[in-house]
């Protein structure tokens, strides 16, 4: 591409983005503001794998109220992130937000380092991540690629397997210098809003003059199917003199999470059937059926808390969906 379709692209880029863009968004509008590189920080995490509206709706501003500052949460105990985290899913993310608090404490005086060499040593935080920070919380001139940025790349040099490399090699040569932040989050939004996976809206692109892929838009854009596993599992609500039965997970599935017992076939044969319900976690795809029992000796494998105090933990969206049925069935 030369230099003066580059230019022009740039142009096109930034007419679109000041009359079109989502520049109402609260972590594009924090120049001047102290904690600015913290709170691009907390968005970027929240929004790999969650939609903007339920990032902006649900998690973000409350987030910020509980950990206003990064040495907040370095401070702040797991079962608190995970807490304020629940709902999000993903979970890793919010153990890795606590261990990069950490690392900042302890590597870069108690805040997110400027450079992306430096915040690529971060727990947690990749290519994307890292230049995404760098320039929305520093203003650094820098290129990145995610999956909306990956299928404007994709569609506009007609690619059809290129590396990860390849791409980020790309994204660079149409990089705006003199206008990164503006630039990126342009590339976003179109990404988002109009060269959409299917059904792109390829007449309201302000780059369908440069794309070599928009006659064929699908040629570039084949998703692999996700492969499910499907499992039936039974999960127990164990009561004893008005306090549950629950457990702290320490497996990768569920790691610090707490959850009502739960595996296959484990249903106790004096226990009543409550419900049953459908979710979807990572490659599996699960029937959830859902047994009351109340017992008549407390268990000392299990931590027995009352509805009250399971409001205050952090129990995975699984174990969530179960509660609220039980809770319905029972007119609690």
């Amino acid at each position: 591409m030369q230099k003066e379709m580059i230019e022009k692209l740039h142009k096109n880029l930034l007419k679109w983005y000041a009359k079109s863009g989502r520049k109402e968004l609260p972590w594009r509008n924090l120049q001047g503001k102290a904690n600015r590189a913290y709170a691009v920080y907390i968005s970027e995490i929240m929004l790999q794998q969650t939609q903007v509206k339920v990032v902006l709706e649900k998690f973000y501003f409350p987030f910020l109220q509980k950990f206003p500052t990064l040495l907040s949460l370095a401070n702040a105990k797991e079962d608190e992130i995970l807490k304020a985290w629940q709902g999000l899913g993903y979970y890793t993310r919010a153990r890795n937000l606590k261990k990069a608090a950490q690392q900042c404490v302890e590597e870069f005086g108690g805040f997110l380092p400027r450079k992306k060499k430096d915040l690529l040593k971060l727990c947690g935080i990749g290519n994307y991540t890292a230049g995404a920070v760098a320039c929305f919380g520093y203003d650094a001139c820098e290129s990145f690629v995610d999956a909306n940025i990956s299928r404007i790349l994709l569609r506009i040099f007609a690619l059809e397997n290129p590396t990860t490399k390849e791409l980020e090699a790309r994204a660079k040569l149409i990089l705006n210098f003199k206008e990164p932040f503006d630039h990126n989050q342009a590339l976003l939004d179109i990404g988002a809003l109009l060269c959409l996976p299917k059904n792109p809206k390829c007449k309201l692109c302000p780059l369908n003059a440069f794309c070599k892929g928009k006659d064929t838009p699908d040629l570039y854009t084949k998703a692999k199917k996700t492969k499910y596993e499907n499992l039936e599992l039974d999960l127990l609500i164990l009561e004893f003199k008005g306090k549950f039965a629950i457990q702290k997970s320490t497996k990768k599935l569920y790691k610090g999470l707490y959850n009502f017992p739960f595996g296959e076939k484990i249903y106790l044969c004096n226990a009543k059937f409550v419900g049953e319900f459908k979710h979807t976690y990572t490659k599996y795809k699960l029937h959830i059926r859902i047994y009351h029992q109340i017992l008549q000796k407390k268990n000392a494998k299990f931590e027995f808390k009352s509805l009250k105090e399971l409001e205050n933990l952090a129990l995975s969206n699984l174990s969530l969906k179960a509660l609220q049925i039980f809770k319905a069935q029972n007119a609690f």
